[in-house]
């Protein structure tokens, strides 16, 4: 259970489908975040076409943002009929710790629960302790490890899933 002054620190956040508008903000943090999956410009651009695998991308902005509100963090995960793979998230360095990548990971569930999805599942590098608890705190468990998955440096991934009860 949070302490009083945990929940002080949570941010109201409003979570949206990404937009092409997006891309350049998308693209912003994701440079800023050494744990995060670099993808190329051409990657980030193949997410709104029209003959692209089926992908869901999200952001996290201010909820009473007036004009153009930053985003403050964004998930990718590609989504077939049952399994869902998470991609990518990231969360600006001043966001975290303040519930925008649970928000996020909870709006993800959300929709894959809504489209029939039955598993959501993951890697992450062994060493990233913040997101493996920030998985773990939304019900991700350990699945298997992938020997040597990343490299720059070289580390192991593990293999996070959570089942979802579809309703």
């Amino acid at each position: 259970m949070p302490n009083s002054s945990q929940r002080r620190n949570i941010k109201a956040v409003l979570i949206r489908p990404a937009t092409h508008d997006d891309l350049t903000s998308i693209r912003a943090l994701e440079q800023q975040a050494e744990s995060a999956a670099h993808w190329s410009e051409r990657e980030y651009g193949a997410l709104f076409a029209p003959d692209a695998p089926a992908r869901i991308a999200l952001v996290a902005q201010d909820e009473a943002g007036s004009g153009v509100a930053p985003i403050h963090g964004f998930v990718i995960a590609r989504c077939t009929l049952d399994d869902w793979e998470i991609e990518n998230v990231v969360v600006a360095r001043a966001q975290r710790q303040l519930g925008v990548g649970t928000n996020l990971i909870q709006h993800l569930l959300s929709r894959a629960r809504e489209e029939g999805a039955t598993s959501v599942l993951l890697e992450v590098r062994e060493s990233n302790l913040a997101a493996r608890r920030l998985y773990g705190n939304v019900g991700f468990s350990e699945q298997g490890r992938r020997k040597k998955y990343y490299s720059e440096p070289t580390e192991d991934a593990i293999v996070l899933q959570i089942f979802i009860a579809v309703s």
